[in-house]
Order: structure tokens, then sequence, then C-alpha cells
């Protein structure tokens, strides 16, 4: 993992981007809601200590071992990626418009639609209601299909989501997993 990033480079790191991890028919692509700034300042998805992201593809059985942010790009031979609904970066995603959020959606909406994965997996109930304008959106699967690509909504992992555990969070990206494995070789999610 890189150095912590001071205040001073997270402070920069406002409003940057950070590239997506993604490539053509993954099995999953996770969106998160926008990158954070400590995330910007290394460039790196889901980055700030305490994202319970990482633990959780491990927890789940997404990835053989737990993996560090800085290691994002094993992902893809795993069959995995990382987007976000938003690409700027912001200290808090309540700094993100309405409107932001919508052509977020649309954004990505493309982006799935040009990619192709099997399933598109949002962490963000919130987010995910605002940019889809699907107010009554719960954890699970969702009816919404983009092309042939289905939508999974996953609780956001970040630790301030404190209702959702490590075990609890852990457990709906199984079940995720589970679903996503019929018809692969579950190899390809989880190579030994």
């Amino acid at each position: 993992m890189p150095a912590k990033p001071t205040k001073a480079e997270q402070a920069a790191a406002h409003g940057t981007t950070i590239p997506d991890v993604l490539a053509p028919n993954l099995n999953v692509l996770f969106c998160g809601i926008n990158p954070g700034l400590y995330s910007g300042a290394l460039g790196l998805h889901f980055a700030r200590p305490g994202n319970r992201f990482w633990p959780a593809l491990h927890a789940s059985g997404f990835t053989p071992r737990l993996l560090d942010p800085s290691e994002q790009d094993e992902l893809l031979d795993l069959g995995l990626g990382i987007t976000n609904v938003v690409a700027r970066t912001t200290a808090r995603a309540d700094e993100l418009t309405d409107d932001e959020l919508r052509e977020g959606g649309q954004i990505l909406t493309k982006k799935v639609e040009k990619y192709r994965p099997r399933w598109l997996a949002v962490v963000g109930i919130t987010a995910y209601r605002v940019a889809f304008g699907d107010r009554r959106a719960a954890v699970g699967p969702q009816d919404r299909t983009i092309g042939t690509t289905k939508v999974w909504l996953l609780p956001n992992p970040s630790g301030l989501n404190a209702h959702w555990t490590p075990k609890t969070l852990a457990e709906e990206f199984g079940r995720l997993r589970a679903r996503a494995v019929i018809g692969d070789s579950p190899e390809q999610l989880n190579p030994q």
C-alpha cells in the first residue's frame, strides 16, 4: 500500500478522478458512489482504512485472499471490476447533487452497455435510488437490467455505515457471489 496521503494531498484530490478497473464481459462490475479524497489522493478505489469493501470481497469468496487496494488491477483476472456512479472525488458523498447522480446513472448505463458485465453491483442504496429513479430499491437483486446485465444493490461498505456489520456485509456480498457463480466456472471468481 502506498504511504498514507497527507491532508494537503487529500485536499488537492478534490474533484479529481480515478481510472476504472474495467474490461469487457466481466462477471461482476462493482460500482461505488464516488471516490473519497483519500482514494483520490492515492488513485485507488475503496482505499481509506476502515472501508470494508476489500474485506467483504474476500470474506464472501470473491477473492482468494484479502487484497490491498493497491492490488485492485488483480480483480480483472478474477472477472471483477470497479467503477463509480460519479467519477469526481469529494470529501463526502452528500456533496453530490441529485443532478450529478442522475447524470452519473446515465454515464454508468452507457458504460455497462459497452462493457457488458454479467452483473452490475452498486454499493450504496441512496445513490442508486437517485441515479436510477427507483425510490423503492432495496438491497439485493433488482428487476432492472441494463441490456443483458443484471443489477444487484449492495450496502455501502464505508465504515460510516454502522448498520451493516462486517459479517452481514460479507453475507450480502456472498449472496451476490452465489448468484453470479451460477452458470459460470467458480474458478473464474475464486481461482485456487
